[in-house]
């Protein structure tokens, strides 16, 4: 995490450095002599955000007291592998749902009555996601 804080860190500066050097050249150009506000108003955006997370990330890393297995040199790469939770590899649900939201994302844009159908699928995917460990092959 060191190595992400030191970035956001160098990130503010240099965001904070280019919107200086933009908002003058555009003060300095001859056939325009105003600030161009958007890219102006971008790149500060950019500064403030790279220096909220760079702030939150600092703050996070001194509150866990401890450096993270990827900031260790000794650290082998199972250390920093958390169990992330249990997920079926053989199940088409996912895609089923995917699939519904797709189609409902094309109801609003083409037909809203597509839309009806995409929610009924959906919610049978949904429903047959959350419960296909309590029927057929792999019931518990």
């Amino acid at each position: 995490m060191r190595a992400n804080v030191n970035l956001f860190w160098i990130l503010t500066a240099f965001f904070a450095i280019v919107t200086v050097v933009y908002t003058v050249w555009g003060l300095l150009d001859t056939s325009q002599g105003r600030i161009e506000w958007a890219g102006t108003f971008a790149l500060g955006l950019c500064s403030l955000l790279s220096l909220l997370i760079g702030f939150y990330l600092s703050r996070v890393r001194g509150a866990q007291g401890g450096d993270l297995p990827e900031d260790r040199l000794d650290a082998n790469i199972d250390d920093g592998d958390p169990e992330a939770g249990f997920f079926s590899p053989w199940s088409w649900w996912p895609i089923m749902l995917a699939a519904s939201t797709a189609l409902l994302f094309l109801g609003l844009a083409v037909g809203f009555w597509i839309s009806f159908i995409a929610l009924a699928i959906g919610l049978i995917s949904l429903v047959g996601w959350v419960y296909e460990y309590y029927r057929g092959l792999f019931a518990r």
